[in-house]
Order: structure tokens, then C-alpha cells, then sequence
């Protein structure tokens, strides 16, 4: 349930050296992003004037999916589907970029949340800026969520630096990274 999700929470740093599965990795990235309606396009986590300035990538270590190779890959909301940027385990480099954590280095997956925040801000100003970072809240609470439903374990990665996420994932110049959040089977 909901309520047991709720107080089972927590973050967690030490995953198993397990696979995720295709299906779990579709729900994760539902939860925090999916198409609730397909009419309106609404998703899972609540957007100001509906706006979506979240982008989700997610990065696959070597062997870290069943069925999936090691790369960077970009969620498409609409189509509910995996694109892959780029190939090749660039883990070691993510976790360099996040000063260092080694939990970043160790998952199987890291989810990464960036903002393109002239969606919000076009609409609502300066004031923009805030609901952009409400609405990754959101969408990060989503995945702790869906993670202890499923019986993994995440936490929220807000120390890194930009400028060499942004490099190590190639994102654009109007891209900001906010959040990682490695995920893995809980140890």
C-alpha cells in the first residue's frame, strides 16, 4: 500500500550486485515521469500549468539491466520508451562528477532528473525556478516510492557538480542536472 511504502522508506547506499529487470526499470520511470492521461498528457508527478520542464535519463552500468546494454539512455514520457544517447558504462564517470560517491559508482542504475527550466519560467517568471525544483521533488518522491514497492533501494543525490554531470551525460546549454538517484537492489 501507499501508507506501507510511506514508512518503509529510506534512503539506501549499498545495493546488490544484482540485475535490475527491463519491468522494473519501466516502472521506475513511470512513476517518476509516465503518462497518467492520455488525453492531456498528465503525468505521475504534479507540473505546474502543466509545463514538464524535467528531463529523466538513465544511466545502465555494465550488466546493470537484464537485456539492456551499459549507456545513456533518455526517457520519452509519450511513448513510454527508452532512447539511448549514448553507449558505454560511463559510471566511474558519474560518480566522479558526484564528489565522489560510491553508492553513484555501484548501482546498477542511476536515474538523473535535469530541468530545461525556460518551460516554467516562460510562463510564471522568475517564480518558475521554484516550481521546477517542487516538481522534481515530486517526481524523486515517485521513485522512492515505486523503489520500495518493488523491493529496491535509492536515495536523492543533490552534491555534484554541474558543469560535469552536465559534460558526463552530454546535455545540452538550457539543461541543469538536480538530482541523481542511483537505484539497486537493497543489500
Amino acid at each position: 500500500s501507499v501508507e506501507e511504502s510511506i514508512a518503509r522508506r529510506r534512503s539506501i547506499r549499498t545495493y546488490a550486485k544484482s540485475p535490475l529487470t527491463l519491468e522494473e526499470v519501466s516502472q521506475l520511470l513511470w512513476a517518476a515521469q509516465g503518462i497518467t492521461h492520455q488525453g492531456y498528457g498528465f503525468r505521475s508527478a504534479p507540473s505546474a500549468g502543466a509545463t514538464y520542464p524535467l528531463e529523466t535519463y538513465v544511466v545502465v552500468s555494465e550488466g546493470g539491466v537484464v537485456g539492456l546494454d551499459a549507456g545513456i539512455y533518455h526517457y520519452i514520457p509519450k511513448e513510454h520508451k527508452l532512447e539511448l544517447t549514448h553507449g558505454g558504462d560511463i559510471h566511474r564517470d558519474l560518480m566522479k562528477a558526484a564528489l565522489g560517491q560510491s553508492w553513484v559508482g555501484s548501482a546498477p542504475i542511476n536515474i538523473v532528473f535535469s530541468a530545461i527550466h525556460e518551460r516554467t519560467t516562460r510562463r510564471y517568471g522568475d517564480r518558475g525556478i521554484r516550481y521546477v525544483h517542487m516538481e522534481a521533488g515530486h517526481a524523486a518522491e515517485n521513485v522512492y516510492l515505486q523503489a520500495v514497492s518493488l523491493g529496491l533501494g535509492t536515495v536523492v543525490i543533490g552534491a555534484f557538480y554541474d558543469e560535469e554531470v552536465r559534460e558526463v551525460l552530454r546535455l545540452g546549454g538550457n539543461e541543469s542536472p538536480l538530482y541523481i538517484m542511483p537505484v539497486g537492489r537493497r543489500r
